[in-house]
């Protein structure tokens, strides 16, 4: 959880960046905005993660999922949908529900809406929004973002201001056999800066302030937490980013590449509890095949140096809870098969592992293996918009699976 803070915050619920993202707008001759044809081949899904996961650091896992989310739609990247004439025109304005179901909140409910503006007819849509989402566990979570395009598309400036108040419960806590219910809280604010040196290549900057904290249902818990250093974390960093996007669409692609490389560094003079470092690289591939079929491939990495343990990076694959199992350095590697059947529904087959490494025998090593398999369905609900519901089952080992129902795909 804490990883995706960056954006992963690397990384709202993974519900509402799809949705956003989809949004590709154009300006028309006469000031209004108008939305771009999309083809109903290219209506594939997106993820939230679509987790263009454009994520960064990482930020206390009680809460990554919400907020992760949410920064990890904001830096995902506004796509290469240029030049594009929409016949059709639309409000600027946008608003749609959120829900979502899954181990980390129970059943979510909310809201999401935005302004949709264009700085000049070559740069991409740019998006003023907040969101808000509360769950059947009494967890609530709220952002207030921009993502910004401007100069032909040759910068963009994004920044998100999030709280998230969680209430968690593990079976079997680190591996100590113990049943511990939480209630993880944090504040963060998190903003990028991209400069477009030269086709899909992007070089920039970002910076990341935040708290967060962990509570315990009992003393003794509390007592547990304390000794492990799981109380909680602030955050106080600023870092470097390389990006890399040539997918034909960044909420539904079919086709293309994208490459995200994020280093922060956190430092005491900037307000973070001790100097450690975060690196994050993902890189995703998608290939079309058959009949508007696609394959899509994810490999997701996170490295620390010195981190505190409640900023050590967690298992970030579908079926397991953030911020269960932590480890110095995580890597992933995820396939997925995005079936389509007609212009309205399509499935998902999809499997791969996590592995946390680096703790050696320290007493919080969860190091290993995290091998996960699902399925899904998915109903496009504005294949012109790149919208659709994604219901799908995860399932782990020890006992670890999800439910989850959102919009948009995993990533």
């Amino acid at each position: 959880m804490r990883k995706l803070l960056l954006a992963t915050c690397l990384c709202v619920l993974i519900v509402w960046p799809s949705s956003l993202g989809a949004q590709t707008v154009t300006p028309a001759g006469d000031g209004e905005t108008t939305r771009a044809p999309v083809s109903a081949d290219s209506a594939s899904a997106p993820a939230f993660p679509a987790t263009d996961d454009p994520t960064a650091s990482a930020p206390p896992a009680g809460v990554v999922g919400p907020i992760a989310a949410s920064i990890s739609f904001l830096f995902l990247g506004q796509g290469n949908d240029q030049g594009q004439q929409a016949p059709e025109k639309r409000s600027p304005w946008m608003l749609l529900p959120v829900v979502s179901s899954g181990p980390k909140m129970g059943t979510s409910f909310g809201f999401l809406g935005s302004y949709l503006h264009y700085f000049d007819p070559k740069s991409q849509v740019s998006m003023f929004g907040l969101m808000y989402e509360y769950s059947t566990t009494k967890s609530q979570v709220g952002a207030v973002f921009a993502r910004t395009s401007f100069k032909e598309d040759s910068q963009r400036l994004e920044g998100i201001v999030a709280y998230a108040y969680v209430r968690n419960e593990y079976k079997d806590y680190m591996g100590t056999g113990q049943t511990f219910k939480t209630t993880d809280e944090a504040l963060l604010g998190a903003g990028r800066y991209l400069y477009r040196v030269k086709g899909p290549w992007f070089v920039g900057a970002e910076a990341v302030f935040g708290n967060y904290s962990m509570e315990g249902e009992t003393d003794l818990q509390n007592k547990i937490l304390n000794i492990l250093g799981l109380a909680g974390v602030h955050m106080g960093g600023v870092g470097l980013v390389m990006m890399h996007d040539s997918r034909d669409n960044q909420d539904m692609p079919v086709s293309g590449w994208y490459a995200n490389l994020n280093w922060l560094a956190n430092r005491d003079a900037l307000g973070a509890d001790e100097d450690f470092d975060t690196t994050r690289l993902e890189v995703k591939g998608f290939i079309e095949h058959g009949k508007g079929h696609v394959f899509a491939v994810r490999q997701n990495n996170q490295w620390t140096h010195e981190a505190p343990t409640s900023a050590e990076s967690t298992v970030e694959v579908r079926g397991y809870k953030m911020q269960q199992y932590l480890g110095k350095h995580m890597a992933s590697l995820e396939a997925e098969e995005r079936l389509r059947f007609s212009r309205r529904w399509g499935a998902t087959l999809f499997g791969g592992t996590a592995y946390l490494y680096g703790s050696g025998d320290t007493r919080l090593s969860s190091d290993g293996w995290y091998p996960f398999g699902g399925a899904g369905i998915q109903f496009i609900v504005k294949p012109e918009d790149h919208m659709l519901l994604n219901l799908e089952f995860a399932h782990g080992n020890l006992n670890n699976y999800g439910i989850y129902l959102k919009f948009a795909y995993a990533w």
